[in-house]
């Protein structure tokens, strides 16, 4: 169980890859939709097999394996990987909490374990270290495009000095196409990175939400930064006419 929802926490570094094996329904659909609340890519399995099977295929920044699953438990998916040389980073989620049932899950290859119930901030935090440790690309803490900045720990955004108000959608949204700086963007990638859908919805909410954050970014200005590419997508880039 958890103790915390992922609205209390703060955004964190965005794109990690991640898998989780777990075989609680309800927690399983938890986890993925806190984890992708929060900016990274979830994958779910929902038995050891099928966990095996994908961390074995997938790259993946971090396995978090439940250690009791069905037909294969967490801690032989963890061996197997092992013993294959699979060295993705495990966090190993267990209502077995003693101190023997941890140094046995460290011991068959996790790399850490927390016990449940567990506060989804602290679990966040396990799995972005370890995703650090394990050479996880370095984030940029603050993107700048002309006189336009976005610093992700504050969650500011400024142009020419002047600090502007953006709703969370509207900061991720910026947070993308500012990361993508000079590159088109096309709307499908808007779509699987910011609004997290593997589909076309055939909505307007990009044209809405690229309308408002036009207005808020732009108006007022000399130069506009944000730019429609037609038949292609969207672009940031100072200096572009």
């Amino acid at each position: 169980m958890l103790q915390q929802s992922p609205q209390s926490t703060s955004k964190s570094d965005s794109n990690m890859r991640l898998l989780i094996i777990e075989d609680d329904r309800e927690s399983a659909d938890y986890l993925v939709k806190a984890f992708r609340e929060v900016g990274h890519i979830a994958d779910l399995a929902s038995d050891g097999e099928e966990g095996l099977a994908l961390a074995e295929s997938g790259d993946y920044d971090v396995l978090v394996i439940d250690r009791m699953l069905p037909k294969r438990d967490g801690l032989s998916v963890i061996g197997s990987l092992r013993d294959k040389g699979n060295r993705t980073p495990v966090l190993i989620l267990s209502a077995l909490g003693q101190v023997d049932d941890r140094i046995k899950g460290l011991r068959a290859g996790g790399d850490d374990y927390l016990p449940k119930p567990y506060a989804f901030a602290e679990l966040l935090a396990r799995v972005e270290v370890l995703s650090r440790r394990h050479g996880g690309p370095a984030e940029e803490t603050s993107y700048r495009v002309g006189d336009l900045e976005l610093d992700r720990l504050s969650h500011r955004v400024t142009r020419g000095g002047e600090e502007l108000t953006l709703q969370p959608r509207e900061f991720r949204l910026l947070e993308y196409l500012m990361k993508h700086a000079g590159q088109v963007v096309t709307r499908t990638m808007l779509l699987e990175n910011v609004w997290d859908y593997h589909f076309d919805p055939q909505t307007n909410v990009i044209d809405v939400h690229i309308s408002r954050l036009r207005g808020k970014i732009d108006k007022g200005f000399d130069r506009p930064l944000l730019h429609t590419i037609r038949g292609a997508g969207y672009m940031i880039r100072d200096g572009l006419r």
